[in-house]
This record gives C-alpha cells, sequence and structure tokens, in this order.
C-alpha cells in the first residue's frame, strides 16, 4: 500500500512515539485555538520533499489512529509526494479542481478515518491557483469533510506556494533536518511567514540523534 511509514510498522521506537507526542500536542491545544488545519513545510529545498511528506504521512496516521477524521491534502503541485508514498493515482487530485472546478476526489488509503487528496497534474501556475478564491473555498470545505486537516506544501524560501496556504490555516508547522537545515533559512522561513500573519505553531527537526539517556519503556 505505502512506503514505509514507521507509524504503521507496529513498531514501539524512539521515531514512533515521536510522532504520538507530536499528536498530542496537536489535538489537546487549547480551547479555540484548537489546531484542526495545519500547515506543514519546509524551509528549503536542501531538506528533500520525501522528508517533509513522509513527516505529514506519518503525523496523519497517528491522528487517525486515535480515531480522529483525518484529511491529508497534498498542496505541493510543483513536486508532489503523497502519491508516491500511498501507492495511489495522480492523474485527478486538487489541481484539477482548482484549474478546471472538477469534482473534488478523496481517497481511501486503508487506513481507518484517513483519507488522501493527491495534487493532480502540475499545473502551469501553481501560487496563482493556491492563492485564489477557489482554494480558499476548498479548505473551509475540508473543514467540513473531517477533525483535522493536514495540509503538505513547497517550501517557503524559493515559492510563495506556503505563505498563501498558511493565510487559511490555524497554524503551519516548520519542518527542519538535523545537521542539514541551515539557521539562517530557518530564520527567513520564519519572516515571510510573519509578514503575511501565520501563525507558526512549533517546529519539527527530523533526523535528530536519540538521547541515549533515556531508556525505552
Amino acid at each position: 500500500m505505502t512506503k514505509e511509514l514507521i507509524t504503521l510498522s507496529g513498531a514501539t521506537t524512539s521515531a514512533a512515539e515521536a510522532y504520538r507526542a507530536l499528536r498530542t500536542n496537536i489535538i489537546f491545544s487549547d480551547g479555540d485555538d484548537r489546531l484542526r488545519v495545519l500547515l506543514v513545510c519546509s524551509a528549503s529545498p536542501e531538506q528533500n520533499g520525501d522528508s517533509r511528506s513522509h513527516i505529514i504521512a506519518n503525523l496523519a496516521v497517528t491522528l487517525a489512529q486515535s480515531g480522529r477524521t483525518t484529511l491529508l491534502v497534498d498542496c505541493d503541485l510543483r513536486r508532489p509526494m503523497q502519491h508516491d508514498i500511498w501507492g495511489i493515482p495522480n492523474e485527478h487530485g486538487l489541481s484539477n479542481v482548482l484549474v478546471s472546478g472538477d469534482e473534488l476526489r478523496i481517497m481511501d488509503v486503508g487506513v481507518e478515518h484517513l483519507s488522501v487528496v493527491t495534487a493532480g497534474p502540475r499545473p502551469d501556475n501553481p501560487a496563482d491557483l493556491l492563492g485564489s478564491t477557489g482554494m480558499e473555498s476548498l479548505v473551509t470545505d475540508f473543514r467540513q469533510k473531517a477533525e483535522f486537516v493536514l495540509l503538505d506544501s513547497a517550501p517557503v524560501l524559493p515559492v510563495t506556494d506556503a505563505a498563501l496556504l498558511s493565510v487559511l490555516t490555524d497554524g503551519v508547522l516548520l519542518v527542519l533536518n538535523a545537521g542539514v537545515s541551515r539557521r539562517a533559512h530557518a530564520e527567513q522561513a520564519r519572516d515571510m511567514l510573519d509578514r503575511v500573519g501565520a501563525r507558526i505553531v512549533g517546529a519539527v527537526l527530523n533526523n535528530a540523534p536519540v538521547d541515549s539517556s533515556i531508556k525505552s519503556y
């Protein structure tokens, strides 16, 4: 069904537990500030899309495993990955809806409570589409379809896609890679998101060394 996702492997590992801890923080965010629509993006392309997209896929699985209906939407119209991760077709997806007004296709991926919308064929004008009133309407519709909506986005710095999407969400989760991500790029991404009024709720540090002083339980 999928390329290996740690949260579907059945293994109890520090990585799987980290995703569950992240899920807990999202589910129990405070009161009216509860995160229901969350954008996940990296700062720059040096963190390959494969890493970011696998992180959001694993997060989506953990939310679904807790019994919350979860919708994962691939909004990276330039280099989409979710169809590859889940082994599903990408001939029709988000871009078809935004370009031609086609009916939205929500796909079952074999995980209870989880559905996926693929990106679809690459359009000529991704930023224009993601910043359109059509996308705004879609996000409003997504809120009615699931308890949690996760948007997978292109990196912040090289294109405006993530900044445009961020204002439609309840929060932004920034993915950084240990030993790879540059502090300057992370700061520039934060500044760009701040300028459009995005709410950055946290960061995920990928490939961080495991703290061996904490024993398994």
